[in-house]
């Protein structure tokens, strides 16, 4: 065992050192991919090779193609980094090796998720009452939410979709804005609904829905005798501008056309967490299922998402199952009832340190300071001469440089030069730099750095 230990320090202390070195650490750098590809493909060796010899190659080989999403300068994606105690509890998940399908494979691991299931309702606003699904990510959380809203809309109608299927049921009519998330396209493919189910409803200015004229697509039936089964899909923070739709005035819409909704909140439910911010999302507690991420402004380790439900038995009757082997199966839902997945890891634990490191102010703070520095570098780069081209009301940032070509070169640029990272995007008609603000250790100095990259780049491809 005395072996083991040094093996599990020795990661450790690789790990140490890697987020230590972030700070100052190239954020993107031009990688060799047939040279990393290499590295790792070499013949499958015949013989059993040393843990410590395997750790070291790993390390080895890995490292050039290493991208400093975690640190304090990448504004790709909505990503954040993974809080220390957070990230020391997903070590011990590992080391624990537990299996998260029920009290019965794991009570701790379900105690972490009962606990910080509790912890989440109470910071994003959502009832008490509502069940919480840890899943991998944005998508699997909209998945999650739309079965049980598939569930629920066709139980309605008087059909079992999952004792029947979708053949021969009654068409379910999907309505969400025309700046959703693709992910929402992607569940409702997966789920058997299909994208031809989906109508777009406009979206304002700023990309959220527009609600009269989903108040239109409402009162509109199509053909048949009503409405029918009706689910709409409402966002918390366009992936783009982090607007939000008015959540209270389409719920109300939704519910009183004897509708489901579900809210994409991938990151922007967590405006909800901070009083500052919590007008955004006003009414969220009305919705009938939500998706949050917390990989991203939670700061907690990928891949580590929660699927939250109003109808806890919507929830479990669309996801779960049991057998006669399956001990301690079809009791309370919990664990693996709420997901699609059985053989699951325990997420809960960092969720669950994460949450107890920050406390209620921290992620206050958290979410405010990120609201701050995005702002900062919206500001950094108007003074500079740029076009800001959506109000910055949460942690997204976009900026114009002139021409399409322009713009894409100059994204090129930034990746390329390492200080800090950013995306390019296609927001009506445009390619823009897509700026995410949403890691804890990102400071006031790294936004100036960062800008002040940005402004010397466009100089430079000015000037050839």
């Amino acid at each position: 065992m005395d072996e083991l230990r040094k093996l599990f320090r020795r990661a450790a202390d690789h790990a140490a050192d890697y987020r230590r070195s972030l700070p100052e650490r190239p954020v993107g750098r031009p990688v060799d991919q047939a040279a990393l590809d290499r590295a790792f493909a070499a013949p499958l060796p015949a013989a059993p090779t040393p843990p410590e010899q395997v750790l070291a190659e790993l390390v080895a080989a890995a490292e050039p193609g290493l991208v400093a999403t975690a640190g304090p300068r990448y504004f790709g994606f909505v990503v954040g980094g993974a809080a220390p105690a957070a990230t020391a509890a997903d070590m011990l998940a590992a080391g624990w090796d537990q299996i998260a399908f029920n009290a019965v494979t794991s009570p701790a691991a379900v105690a972490a998720e009962t606990a910080a299931g509790t912890w989440l309702k109470d910071l994003l606003c959502l009832p008490a009452s509502a069940s919480v699904g840890f899943v991998t990510g944005g998508q699997a959380a909209n998945t999650a939410g739309l079965a049980a809203a598939r569930h629920q809309v066709l139980a309605d109608a008087g059909w079992d979709v999952e004792r029947r299927g979708l053949l021969g049921a009654p068409p379910v009519r999907v309505l969400a804005g025309a700046e959703r998330h693709a992910t929402v396209d992607r569940s409702l493919r997966l789920l058997g609904l299909g994208t031809d189910a989906l109508r777009e409803v406009p979206a304002d200015p700023q990309g959220a829905i527009d609600p009269d004229a989903l108040a239109g697509a409402l009162r509109d039936a199509g053909p048949g005798p009503g409405p029918g089964p009706t689910i709409v899909c409402l966002q918390a923070g366009n992936v783009n501008t982090g607007a939000c739709d008015e959540l209270r005035r389409a719920c109300d819409l939704v519910h009183r056309h004897g509708g489901w909704v579900h809210v994409d909140g991938a990151f922007g439910l967590w405006a909800a967490a901070s009083p500052a911010t919590r007008h955004l999302v006003d009414g969220i507690e009305a919705a009938d299922s939500w998706a949050c991420d917390g990989h991203k402004w939670l700061n907690l380790p990928y891949d580590t998402a929660f699927a939250f439900c109003a109808r806890p038995d919507a929830h479990a009757a669309a996801l779960s199952y049991s057998a006669a082997y399956l001990v301690g199966s079809g009791g309370v839902p919990a664990g693996a009832d709420l997901t699609a997945e059985s053989s699951r890891r325990a997420r809960g634990f960092a969720v669950w340190a994460g949450l107890r490191e920050l406390g209620r102010d921290g992620v206050t703070a958290l979410v405010d300071r990120c609201c701050a520095l995005a702002r900062r570098f919206a500001d950094g780069l108007a003074a500079s001469g740029f076009e800001v081209v959506n109000d910055v009301v949460l942690n997204q940032v976009l900026v114009g440089f002139g021409d399409d070509a322009r713009t894409d070169r100059l994204v090129a640029a930034v990746q390329a030069d390492g200080t800090c990272w950013v995306g390019g995007t296609t927001w009506r008609g445009r390619r823009l730099m897509r700026i995410s603000v949403s890691n804890a250790t990102t400071t006031a100095a790294d936004v100036d750095r960062s800008v002040a990259a940005i402004v010397r780049l466009t100089h430079r491809s000015v000037a050839r």
